[in-house]
């Protein structure tokens, strides 16, 4: 009983490092292609979706995420790339606003109020990508992150049937974002199993008058 025991677990071990490492490969490959780092090749959108991130670190320090992706969404504003920004990020409470923040930062760099829209529910990548199509009704859509964060989001806008695009934000240095990487990595199969086994979009149906 027990070597069979020891086998089943090394046997699910195993199975879930191959879904890892096929979750990871099959999403990056479905979605490199429309990722973009070139302001001037990067088409026209109708919106940009710039999910969100703390302004702080751990530590209380600025968050380079952060402030990365603000410059990233400012630049495609200002080269007339977007129309219009919706800021979507976490409100858990009064004292932690993402999308306040995003709203705060990028008005300091010169992008009016009026081309700003904001959702307070963008709890998670599928929250905020669901959202932006069932909500706010944008279909075409320029999405605003760091790249290793750009594939999970594009392929859930694949699967929303939505026409979307990337702009990558410029990346952190490598020994700030090891563990942001390691997570994503696990991030990317929770994704699949989210779409297609847990049917967590159906869930999301119920909540969509929450946070506008």
């Amino acid at each position: 009983m027990i070597k069979f025991l020891i086998r089943f677990g090394l046997f699910l071990l195993i199975s879930a490092i191959v879904f890892a490492i096929f979750s990871n490969v099959f999403i990056i490959s479905k979605t490199s292609s429309y990722i973009y780092e070139d302001i001037n090749e990067f088409p026209e959108k109708e919106i940009a979706l710039v999910l969100g991130t703390s302004k702080r670190n751990m530590k209380g320090e600025a968050n380079s995420f952060f402030d990365n992706r603000m410059d990233a969404a400012a630049k495609l504003y200002h080269y007339g790339k977007v129309k219009g920004l919706l800021l979507s990020g976490d409100n858990r409470t009064r004292y932690y606003n993402e999308p306040s923040d995003m709203k705060k930062a990028l008005m300091e760099k010169g992008v009016p109020e009026s081309a700003i829209s904001i959702d307070t529910a963008g709890l998670s990548t599928i929250e905020s990508v669901f959202r932006c199509k069932e909500i706010f009704n944008y279909r075409d859509v320029a999405i605003i992150t760091q790249e290793f964060h750009a594939f999970r989001a594009l392929y859930i806008s694949q699967y929303y049937e939505m026409d979307a695009i990337a702009f990558s934000a410029a990346e952190v240095p490598v020994y700030s974002s090891t563990k942001v990487t390691i997570r994503e990595f696990f991030a990317r199969p929770k994704a699949l199993l989210d779409l297609y086994v847990l049917n967590s979009y159906r869930k999301l149906e119920g909540s969509n008058k929450m946070g506008i």
